[in-house]
């Protein structure tokens, strides 16, 4: 009897090192696991800040990034130019034939 208890022990605490408690060697794998996920997401995050700072920078130094800007999203001209803007004609219901 006393040369089973020993190896039981063992067992059930090798057993209890593998699949239970809170720091089990899955929970400890699922951890490491979302740790680099989470490292990357980061990294992604950075290089998101780094464009974006780059962009400010630029919009706050570079008078022909600024002029483009508001070329293209406001539609603003220089003084004698004409600004051509060209759309798709809307469909009405008069406009259709039976």
């Amino acid at each position: 009897m006393r040369r089973l208890v020993l190896p039981v022990l063992l067992g059930l605490a090798a057993y209890y090192a593998l699949f239970g408690g809170e720091y089990s060697l899955f929970e400890l794998r699922e951890a490491r696991k979302e740790g680099l996920l989470q490292q990357r997401e980061l990294e992604a995050l950075r290089l998101e800040v780094d464009s974006l700072r780059a962009w400010v920078d630029s919009l706050q130094s570079d008078s022909a990034t600024l002029e483009r800007l508001a070329r293209e999203r406001f539609g603003m001209v220089r003084e004698g130019e004409i600004l051509y803007r060209l759309a798709e004609p809307r469909a009405t219901g008069s406009d259709t034939l039976p």
